[in-house]
This record gives structure tokens, C-alpha cells and sequence, in this order.
């Protein structure tokens, strides 16, 4: 009996967009992750599709990134940032003609940047996301949904479980707005999970999320078939449990795929190389990445050599015959004990063309290699193994996430904890206002409340508490978690005093402008 594979990819990233600046460094988050991370998922799944080669895939894309992909002045914002690298890298190919290896990789970038240009603007109109929903309609992705902000819901749920609950409903009414049905599957932001979640996924109607490895493995009771199965939580949704040494396999900079010599190297940027008025107007002349990158990882070496696009796809084509591999040796051991094992893999979708510029190359190679042969596994989505195994062990799932050590540590340490009685009592207001306005709510009043609930979510995003950790953007999160409390705060002062600033609440709603059709309703007690 053949296993089951469900390789999981989760797309995400924090809403980002400044209407009142020309030009802000952080939406290039936004263009880098559709240059080289969605528009080349996506031109893979449809060559894979046009081969009428069989595969399944399961995405989240969340309700940040959806309304950043919907927003026309992002939109119009990528365009231009596309223009200006095409202009840099025929720049770049006059700068190094009398430099072969380089005036071929400026090339390389032309076509790149030329491709993504027609593939954004021509063939789908600025609109990527009709692009996933039609390889949602063929059958090859299943999209699921996750929370508004990503908001880290077990402290949420801790601290006010109808923050929580609010968190989860907006974002199922977000994918339901976008693909017009509810979603069956649930990305738990950070993979973080606490007793009682599942009643509110219960709610939402949501049949499965997915957990780190020792969410389910420490449940109560223990789980009989460990991680190859998913177990139903008390309240109804099943749990799904991350493969850890599969996705180590691919993921890890040290002993996986990525930091293989031959791959090109993130951090070596023209950005950073070239002068500031030769990189013009892509730089404003600031350091920063450009995606023009012209070496390869090279190894330990603090000299690194040029980037051999056909030595990085034969690495990638070796590594994706060993994934294959080591796959199916596990499905054979596996099959050898255990009834139709599933194996969930998921990863931050990021990590393909962003972090790892071949990622959907060996993504793509893997696919087709594992349609050639399914003897030992096929790929599978977990909603289409639920269908078929109906049938499974109910238990408590444990505390856990996909952090470092496995629970919350990330998220609160000396260097972000100071957000949290801010949220709460944020939080705490919400609820109140919500609650005592849930009857008699005017025109103006509904406004309010639903811009109140947009600063309070946006505030809630795990990513600022994230960065604040590592301190690759600590600034910018640290402003914008103080910038959305202050504006709640306002705006809730405002109202509650009866002499609200009209002017400022429009301010407010062109700035964060996303869940137009958010329910505040959610808040109420």
C-alpha cells in the first residue's frame, strides 16, 4: 500500500503599504517575494499542469498578503519597481560587455525581470491571485485559509479569547470574500497551538490545521500511529503533525539542500556592490537589495565566485532525485507498519526563489520525478486524505509551535514581550466598545469600530514581535506595533468622547485600507 505526501506551502507576509511616502523600503518585501518567490511557483504549477504531469499542492495564502496582491497602488508600485530593475540590468549588461561570465548573468536578469514584467502585467492583468484561484479550480492546490494578521493565537486566546476568535473569523471571511467558499484547512500562524483553539476552528467550520511534531506527539492521550496520521481534536478539527527531518532535509542553511556551493548566494547584492549612482533610482541612495545577485554560495570562502546557472540546476536536479529518495525509502519502512501513512511537509513558501533562488526548480523536478513513479508514495493535500480516512483517533493536542524550542520563546523575550499588556488592554477596549455598541450602532459609529478592529489586528501580526527578536527590521516593527496601538487609541478615545475627527478616521481607513468587508461583531461578548 503506497503513502501519502503533503508538501505544504505557506505564503505570508506582513501588510506593508505607505500611501503617504513615494517610495518605502519595506513594500520592496512585497516585489522581491513576487519576483522571485509566487510568480515562479505559479509559472511552475502551470507548466506542470500543461504537461498533464499529476500533482497536488496545498498553500496558504494569507488574508495580509491577499489584500497587498489586491491593492492597486501596490500593484502599480511593482510595476515600477520591475521597470527600474530591467533599466539597471541594461545597464548592467553595457557596464560588464567586456566581462563574459557577468554580461551573461545581467542577461539572465533582463529575461528574468522581462518574463515576470509580461507574466504580471500581460497575461494576468496585475492579478496573481486569479492565477492561484484557477489552479485551485483544476485541482492541483488546495488553498487554505489562516488568521487576519497572523496573529500568534494562543497568547491572543490567553489574553482575550475573543481577540482570538475575532482573528480567526475575519481571516475565514477574508478567503471566503476572495475564493467564494469556506476553507477547509487552517495555517495556525507559526504553527502555535494551545487547548481550545479548536473550538474556535470549530466555529469557523475549519476540518484540519497543521502542528509542529511534538503538538501531537505529547497529546493526551498519545497519538497510536504518531505523526503518519492526523488525530481529531475534542472539538471536531483534525491535526495534522509537521515531518521534521523532511523538512530539515530542504530548509536548513547548514545541513539541507540550499547551502549547497553551487546555488546562488542571497546575500552577495549588486546592492550593496556597485556604486549608489550607478544603481540610480532602484537604490535612492540607500544600501539595499537590489535581486541582482551575481555569485554563487562558493562555501566558508569570504571570496565568492560567480553564479553557473547550469552547475545550480544540475545541484538542483541531483537534490531532488535524493529527496525522491529518501522519501521513498521512508514510505517503504513506513508501509511496513503502518496503514496508508501520511508524511505532511510544510514550509514557508518564501523559501522557494527567495531564500533559495532554485527552490522551484527542485520543487518542480521532485513533482515530475514523483508522477513518474507513485509505487511507494503519491502527493496528496491533507483535506483530500481526510476525505478518504475519515476514520481517525481523537486526542488533546499539545502547546507547541514551529519555533525555536518549540512553544513561544520567539515571540516573547526581552525584546518584545513590552507589546503584550498594550495589546491586551487594546484588546480589552475593543471588546468593551464593541459589546456596548452591538445593538444601536450608527453609520459613523460602524466606520470606527471597524477601522478600531483593523489597527488593533494589524497591530496583533506576529511578524513585528518577530523582527523586534531578531533585529533585522527591529525599527520599523517597533514603529508600526506603536503606530497602530496610537491610532486605536485615538480613534477609541474619540468615539467614546463623542467628538470624533473625521478627517483623521479617513486618514486611518486610506492607510490601512485591507478586510472591507470586516465584521466587528466578532469582538462582542
Amino acid at each position: 500500500m503506497a503513502g501519502h505526501l503533503a508538501l505544504v506551502l505557506h505564503a505570508h507576509l506582513p501588510f506593508v503599504r505607505h500611501p503617504e511616502h513615494e517610495h518605502f523600503l519595506e513594500e520592496d518585501w512585497l516585489f522581491e517575494a513576487i519576483t522571485e518567490t509566487y510568480i515562479p511557483l505559479l509559472q511552475m504549477m502551470k507548466r506542470l499542469v500543461n504537461d498533464n504531469v499529476p500533482f497536488k499542492l496545498t498553500m496558504s495564502l494569507t488574508p495580509t498578503l491577499c489584500a497587498m496582491l489586491q491593492d492597486e497602488l501596490l500593484r502599480e508600485r511593482y510595476v515600477r519597481h520591475l521597470d527600474l530593475l530591467i533599466d539597471l540590468v541594461l545597464r548592467e549588461q553595457k557596464r560588464n560587455r567586456n566581462q563574459p561570465e557577468l554580461a551573461e548573468l545581467a542577461a539572465f536578469y533582463f529575461e528574468l525581470f522581462s518574463a515576470s514584467r509580461r507574466f504580471f502585467v500581460d497575461e494576468w492583468k496585475c492579478d496573481l491571485l486569479s492565477a492561484f484561484r484557477q489552479l485551485r479550480d483544476a485541482g492541483a492546490i488546495e488553498i487554505i485559509g489562516c488568521a487576519a494578521t497572523h496573529g500568534l493565537l494562543p497568547l491572543i486566546q490567553q489574553q482575550l479569547p475573543e481577540a482570538a476568535r475575532a482573528q480567526v473569523l475575519i481571516g475565514r471571511d477574508a478567503y471566503v470574500d476572495l475564493f467564494h467558499a469556506d476553507p477547509a484547512g487552517f495555517w495556525l500562524p507559526e504553527c502555535a497551538y494551545a487547548p481550545g483553539l479548536d473550538l474556535i476552528l470549530q466555529e469557523a467550520n475549519i476540518r484540519w490545521f497543521v502542528l509542529d511534531a511534538h503538538g501531537l506527539l505529547f497529546g493526551n492521550p498519545q497519538p497510536q500511529r504518531a505523526i503518519y496520521a492526523p488525530c481529531y481534536t475534542p472539538a471536531g478539527p483534525a491535526a495534522f503533525a509537521r515531518d521534521r527531518d523532511s523538512s530539515r532535509q530542504v530548509w536548513s542553511a547548514e545541513e539541507g539542500y540550499p547551502g549547497d556551493p553551487a546555488y546562488r548566494e542571497f546575500y552577495r547584492d549588486v546592492g550593496f556592490d556597485l556604486p549608489l549612482e550607478h544603481l540610480g533610482p532602484v537604490a535612492r541612495g540607500i544600501r539595499k537589495f537590489s535581486g541582482v545577485k551575481y555569485h554563487r554560495i562558493t562555501g566558508g570562502k569570504s571570496e565568492k565566485q560567480f553564479y553557473d546557472r547550469a552547475a545550480a540546476e544540475k545541484a538542483a536536479d541531483a537534490h531532488a532525485r535524493h529527496f525522491l529518495e529518501q522519501r521513498r525509502t521512508q514510505f517503504r519502512q513506513l508501509t511496513a507498519v503502518d496503514l496508508d501513512p501520511i508524511v505532511v511537509v510544510p514550509f514557508d513558501a518564501e523559501l522557494f526563489g527567495h531564500w533559495w533562488f532554485e527552490g522551484p526548480r527542485f520543487l518542480e523536478l521532485f513533482v515530475r520525478k514523483a508522477a513518474f513513479d507513485q509505487k511507494d508514495f503519491r502527493l496528496t493535500t491533507p483535506g483530500e486524505y481526510l476525505a478518504t480516512h475519515p476514520t481517525q483517533q481523537t486526542i488533546q493536542p499539545a502547546a507547541s509551535s514551529w519555533g525555536d524550542k518549540g512553544h513561544l520563546e520567539v515571540w516573547i523575550d526581552k525584546n518584545n514581550s513590552w507589546i503584550y499588556p498594550h495589546l491586551h488592554v487594546a484588546a480589552e477596549r475593543m471588546t468593551k466598545l464593541a459589546t456596548a455598541r452591538q445593538r444601536d450602532a450608527t453609520e459613523l459609529d460602524e466606520r470606527v469600530l471597524k477601522q478600531l478592529a483593523r489597527e488593533l489586528l494589524l497591530a496583533q501580526s506576529s511578524d513585528w514581535a518577530f523582527l523586534m527578536r531578531t533585529g533585522t527590521a527591529r525599527e520599523y516593527a517597533t514603529k508600526r506595533t506603536i503606530d497602530h496601538l496610537t491610532r486605536f487609541n485615538k480613534l477609541h478615545d474619540q468615539l467614546i468622547g463623542g467628538e470624533l475627527d473625521e478627517k483623521f478616521l479617513a486618514d486611518c481607513e486610506c492607510r490601512d485600507n485591507l478586510f472591507p468587508n470586516l465584521n466587528w461583531h466578532y469582538y462582542c461578548r
